[in-house]
């Protein structure tokens, strides 16, 4: 099913750890309907980035908006409201995947559906079986977490976080436990899920060869700033700045 992608806008940026910027005055925009990359070494922001356009991390100064919704700088309890609406809109997949280890990939999937939007358990156990079966998951719906593989996991995590039809998918290191035939893989499902169902896609990496396969567009963060920007392709093979060179130097 095809869902109404959105935009997500990052407006001056600013984000302060004990006094100390590790994003400074971020401008970015992740296009509707688009799989973007957030590059960069560690240390960059690029984590923290993605923490604060998912609305999990305060920041002191400038705005994040997803779609319609607009999130401001300042405490978290000060703009609840925004922060929920704006998680009801965007879905992240952690780098540790954070399955319950109690439930089946079946139920992990309808988890949220049924406890945080009310779906009924019939309407919620239909939609994760389709869910799973996208991610290919069709056969193993009744297996534990400690019974699934590394890429099994995440696959079945990023059907529960579909589970919740955001209009944005975001990914913070979705390579790094996986070996390179499964990292093919998964660039093909993810490249597959955003034809499919509409979805505007952010992944943080820092797997360049996977940046470079699942990527339209990619980012560089270098100390909390933005060094270059622009169609992943043309990014990878002609980078302009001397720091993305040496960053696709290392990789």
């Amino acid at each position: 099913m095809s869902l109404p992608s959105a935009n997500v806008e990052v407006s001056a940026l600013v984000k302060r750890f004990r006094g100390v910027e590790v994003l400074r005055g971020v401008d970015l925009t992740f296009e509707s309907g688009r799989v973007s990359a957030l590059l960069g070494p560690s240390g960059s922001g690029k984590s923290t980035l993605l923490r604060c356009m998912m609305g999990l991390e305060e920041f002191d100064a400038g705005s994040v908006r997803v779609g319609d919704v607009t999130l401001a700088a300042g405490p978290a309890r000060k703009h609840a409201q925004e922060r929920r609406a704006l998680q009801q809109r965007a879905g992240l997949v952690f780098q540790q995947w954070h399955l319950f280890p109690h439930r089946s990939a079946l139920e992990n999937v309808m988890e949220a559906p049924v406890h945080v939007r009310r779906v009924p358990v019939a309407e919620a156990r239909q939609k994760a079986r389709e869910l799973l079966a996208q991610v290919g998951l069709a056969e193993r719906m009744d297996a534990m977490p400690r019974d699934l593989s590394g890429g099994e996991q995440q696959r079945c995590a990023i059907a529960r976080a579909l589970a919740m039809e955001p209009r944005v998918l975001f990914l913070d290191e979705p390579t790094s436990a996986l070996d390179p035939q499964r990292a093919v893989a998964l660039s093909e499902l993810l490249r597959g899920l955003v034809a499919s169902r509409g979805l505007t896609l952010v992944c943080v990496t820092h797997d360049i060869a996977f940046a470079e396969r699942v990527a339209q567009d990619l980012v560089v963060l270098h100390a909390g700033e933005v060094v270059e920007r622009g169609e992943a392709a043309a990014v990878i093979n002609a980078p302009k700045d001397s720091r993305t060179r040496e960053l696709l130097a290392r990789g």
